[in-house]
């Protein structure tokens, strides 16, 4: 049974309540003061409290998705395949055919998402569970895509749409964009009011190799998460969907690690991503006990560590020509002052743009909170349609 299975979930639980109910029933018989007796006791107590803290640790995994699979839980990466590197172009829709870079999956939790479009594509669009392929990185990402109903209409069918790239928190994944930030539901009413003009969202998470949190960065002699996100990412996508090819088109947008990860990937690859949107983000990237040595030692390691600090980079590198938006809380959030130093530091050729909340913490109620003015500060900033399709 899959880590996320239903079935897993509810013979966990039921086998915690027959522990208890087993321990209660069979204590009277351990009331002695035997070897016997106190080792019954301790192993009861022992076979009790790991079934039930097995079954809250697979019921909060299965609402949250933190690890999607067990060999995701067990430090098992996915990786590509070399054969990868002589691939042709994909199609313009998902399933491509074998060694494609974007590949259809398994639903991966998106069949326990509520408030999903029903229907008929052209008329509610379509959320596609997948894997995306790193050609150089040699990983697989799992992702899912939000197509918007336009994708599929006759006379939208030369047009390349504006592509999002949506990165959750860490350690969450897509569940947690879907389910709990209501990214393609939020996107969906947006678009059918005419808000903002019809886009592909794209739902990743930050890290290539769980459990370790990469942060979206080139490890050296490691997982090379930047390298996935800047090159194998746009790749995969306008090889195998009907998006634009140029910066104008693309947007990254994140909530905490993950809108870390999107004002990085614009300030650090303006040429890929020509807006970011950042939820709680933090302005630098530092090792902790969830990423390990992210940089490597010596004096190449502190330069690598100081090009990742985006306040240093607005100091002393020019500043790139993208336009970013940072969310933050004057009571509830930590990076509140580092969030208006880095306003404060913003010069042209760069613009940006801020929500500040009087009040909010950092989680997925003030998140939804500022995610439609994301949205809709994301859509103006984003070419549609960028070019068209030739045939």
């Amino acid at each position: 049974m899959g880590l996320t299975s239903r079935p897993l979930e509810y013979v966990t639980i039921a086998t915690a309540v027959v522990c208890v109910a087993l321990t209660a029933w069979l204590w009277p018989r351990f009331a002695g003061r035997g070897a016997r007796a106190w080792l019954g006791r301790l192993g009861s107590l022992a076979v009790t409290q790991c079934a039930m803290v097995a079954a809250l640790a697979l019921t909060v995994n299965a609402h949250f998705q933190f690890y999607g699979s067990w060999d995701e839980l067990l430090g098992r990466g996915d990786e590509a395949p070399a054969a990868l590197s002589d691939v042709p172009g994909g199609g313009a829709g998902a399933g491509g055919a074998s060694g494609a870079l974007v590949e259809p999956a398994p639903p991966q939790g998106l069949d326990r998402v509520h408030g999903l479009p029903a229907g008929p594509p052209e008329r509610t669009g379509k959320v596609e569970s997948v894997r995306i392929l790193g050609r150089r990185s040699q990983v697989a990402g799992p992702a899912y895509v939000s197509l918007p109903p336009q994708y599929f209409q006759r006379q939208y069918a030369r047009q390349r749409f504006p592509v999002i790239v949506a990165i959750s928190g860490y350690p969450g994944g897509s569940f947690l964009l879907a389910q709990h930030l209501r990214v393609p539901q939020t996107a969906g009413d947006l678009i059918r009011r005419g808000t903002v003009q019809p886009a592909v969202i794209v739902m990743v998470r930050p890290t290539i190799a769980p459990p370790r949190d990469t942060q979206c960065v080139d490890v050296p002699g490691g997982p090379r998460a930047e390298t996935y996100f800047a090159k194998d990412l746009p790749e995969a996508l306008t090889r195998h969907y009907r998006i634009g090819h140029d910066p104008s088109a693309w947007g990254v947008l994140g909530y905490s690690s993950g809108g870390t990860c999107a004002l990085q990937l614009a300030m650090r690859h303006p040429r890929v991503y020509s807006a970011a949107a950042a939820l709680s983000p933090d302005y630098r990237v530092v090792n902790d006990p969830t990423t390990g040595d992210l940089f490597g030692g010596g004096p190449a390691g502190e330069r690598r560590m100081r090009e990742h600090d985006l306040m240093w980079r607005l100091r002393n590198l020019p500043r790139p020509e993208v336009s970013v938006l940072v969310a933050s809380s004057r009571r509830g959030e930590s990076n509140y002052g580092a969030t208006r130093s880095f306003l404060a530091a913003v010069r042209p050729p760069m613009r940006a743009e801020s929500i500040i909340l009087d009040q909010g913490s950092h989680n997925f109620r003030t998140w939804r909170r500022e995610l439609p003015t994301a949205l809709r500060w994301m859509s103006g900033q984003l070419s549609f349609p960028q070019d068209v399709v030739r045939r």
